[in-house]
């Protein structure tokens, strides 16, 4: 049976010493001058700028691109209405809910076409590919890149293992198991 073709972007799983995700996380906000929407699964980039809101200092994220140093994962989005969205509207001020441990391991879909990745690639590193997120799930469309494994540890992610689960095979759409290879809060040079 084919693998559904559904985006979610990075979901936090567990940690790299096999602990359970136990769903902490940081807050960070988003400046409403940035243009571009962040949704829930999207890895971040730590902006350089900061903000006060309600008495409390937050350093600002922007969704990252390939290549970038990555602080973490967009989990959640501190509502600030009863009927905000679900996801950071773009040009919006908002609190946003971060995975930023660089222990953890994230679940992604690997992208349609290309040649589909194989048990054999476990260990090598990958980039991500951004793609719009989805206004009415909320969901990112970032899916992991099967062009681009290499044992290049300046590549985004590395794979680190299959998801091993019911309705999961190895072909296109599969999930995969992936850390962050160049993670703002591990071993990176200062500065933004």
């Amino acid at each position: 049976m084919p693998n559904i073709d559904s985006p979610f972007g990075l979901r936090p799983v567990r940690y790299t010493s096999g602990a359970p995700y136990n769903g902490a996380v940081n807050a960070y906000s988003t400046a409403a001058g940035d243009a571009t929407a962040i949704y829930i699964g999207d890895p971040v980039i730590i902006s350089g700028t900061a903000q006060t809101i309600d008495g409390v200092i937050y350093q600002d994220v922007d969704q990252a691109a390939t290549g970038d140093v990555i602080v973490g994962v967009v989990v959640g989005v501190k509502p600030d209405t009863r009927d905000s969205l679900i996801y950071r509207a773009a040009s919006t001020q908002r609190i946003v809910f971060v995975a930023d441990d660089p222990n953890l391991l994230f679940e992604i879909q690997e992208v349609s076409g290309g040649t589909a990745l194989t048990a054999n690639d476990m260990g090598l590193n990958a980039n991500f590919v951004v793609a719009a997120g989805s206004a009415t799930t909320g969901q990112s469309g970032v899916e992991l890149n099967n062009a681009t494994e290499a044992t290049t540890n300046t590549l985004d992610l590395q794979i680190v293992s299959f998801a091993n689960r019911q309705g999961n095979e190895i072909g296109e759409h599969a999930k995969w198991l992936v850390r962050i290879n160049r993670h703002q809060r591990a071993n990176q040079v200062a500065g933004i």
